[in-house]
């Protein structure tokens, strides 16, 4: 797994204050939420939290490349392009 700029200083941001690492990542969600209440119950859960956001934006990267997915919330992504589908065979004017 690369680790890209972007994510070092994620890294940073969260090792300083967590909640600005999940609202980077997640917005304005129920992640940022959970971050900012285990961040006031104990610094430490707070950051292990963000870490694990970290952790599951740069497998989304790693899997769908970079820009192909959006977060969907608990910490999963989705690709942003659809599953292709199935063509039809082209029957030029035969009737079935």
């Amino acid at each position: 797994m690369a680790v890209k700029g972007s994510d070092v200083l994620l890294i940073i941001v969260a090792i300083l204050f967590p909640p600005a690492a999940a609202a980077f990542i997640a917005g304005c969600s129920c992640d940022l939420l959970v971050n900012i209440l285990l961040t006031c119950l104990g610094y430490i859960p707070g950051h292990i939290h963000a870490f694990w956001l970290i952790y599951r934006k740069m497998k989304a990267e790693e899997r769908y490349g970079v820009g192909g997915y959006r977060y969907v919330g608990n910490g999963d992504y989705q690709p942003v392009y659809g599953a292709p589908q199935p063509q039809q065979p082209v029957n030029y004017g035969a009737t079935a």
